[in-house]
């Protein structure tokens, strides 16, 4: 394949993941507070829907596109830059898949109380902290590693 094909469909879908992971933490926090439990289950369902489509998709795509694309240049996954790329996408995907995991939780929860007609429950709310404490070190992993794939810093100082 093309590398500079390749190089395109991995920015953008690059562009995707961070985009999705980001859009859908935002409607999810923010539609939470407002305690309705009937459109806190309308999002919750499409964000998980969304982070399926998408985040699923180039969590998958990311990392293949990047080998290629190293390989294509001759590049050792040991060159820092891409090292620790790599470390920190490693990081943000552990912490992705118990977060799709606490989004259906939630999306469960908000579904059955706009069902009885109750409130959310406490457990909503615990369920979205520990969903919230997740998503802090996969968006700052993201963020670090879009840093390191524009920049390419030496990070001599970690060798040396």
């Amino acid at each position: 394949m093309d590398y500079l094909i390749v190089k395109y469909l991995h920015v953008l879908s690059s562009t995707f993941l961070f985009g999705t992971g980001v859009g859908t933490a935002f409607y999810l926090l923010f539609i939470s507070r407002t305690r309705d439990a009937r459109v806190v289950a309308v999002v919750a369902r499409w964000v998980v829907i969304a982070d399926w489509l998408f985040t699923a998709t180039t969590i998958v795509f990311q990392p293949l596109s990047g080998l290629y694309l190293a390989r294509r240049m001759g590049m050792p996954l040991t060159t820092p830059w891409l090292y620790w790329s790599i470390v920190l996408f490693l990081i943000a995907a552990l912490c992705w898949l118990p977060v799709v995991w606490l989004q259906m939780r939630l999306r469960d929860i908000a579904v059955e109380a706009a069902a009885r007609g109750t409130p959310l429950p406490r457990r909503y709310d615990a369920t979205l902290g520990c969903w919230a404490a997740l998503g802090v070190p996969a968006l700052f992993s993201f963020l670090i590693v879009f840093w390191l794939m524009v920049a390419k810093p030496s990070l001599a100082f970690l060798h040396g």
